[in-house]
């Protein structure tokens, strides 16, 4: 079996972001026996300097972090992509350089442009942009930990065309 390189994980993403948005929903497993996932109930890793790491992405990223550390982002908020991308790497994959870090987090964000300007205004700064994915915008940032951040600004769905119910 052939693992994706970051080329095909967005042409996976692509087509799953093209199909949900085309079908106006996220295909249901209604039929499905029960016993399978169903989506990510949380992202989960260490720090040396948990409540500091959790402030940084509060403060920068504008993350809305509770009172018992973590933060709650709701699948349905405004301008959200209709599905999470899951993916495993092959170890010596380049794509989370310069991190060594075997983990990095896609968060999908509303405007790339405003969130850098806040991030670079803050002194993050940005890794690599790249404004001509066909699935929208992209940057990449590190936190202070080290990992990777990859921010995205999905390309909104396709309009209707006046023929389509």
């Amino acid at each position: 079996m052939t693992l994706p390189t970051p080329i095909s994980h967005r042409l996976l993403m692509a087509a799953l972001l093209s199909t949900a948005f085309a079908a106006d929903s996220v295909v249901a497993f209604a039929a499905d026996p029960p016993g399978h996932v169903t989506g990510v109930g949380g992202i989960f890793f260490t720090s040396k300097h948990p409540k500091a790491l959790a402030a940084w992405y509060r403060d920068m990223l504008g993350l809305p972090v509770e009172s018992w550390g973590g933060a709650a982002l709701r699948y349905d908020a405004p301008q959200h992509p209709p599905l999470l991308v899951w993916n495993v790497f092959p170890t010596k994959t380049s794509y989370f350089a310069p991190s060594h870090s075997p983990l990095m987090i896609n968060f999908a964000v509303d405007s790339l442009d405003a969130i850098l300007q806040k991030l670079k205004a803050k002194g993050v700064a940005v890794i690599k942009q790249d404004t001509t994915d066909p699935n929208g915008k992209f940057a990449w940032i590190l936190d202070p930990d080290g990992n990777k951040v990859e921010l995205w600004e999905p390309k909104p769905p396709a309009a209707h065309s006046a023929s389509q119910p």
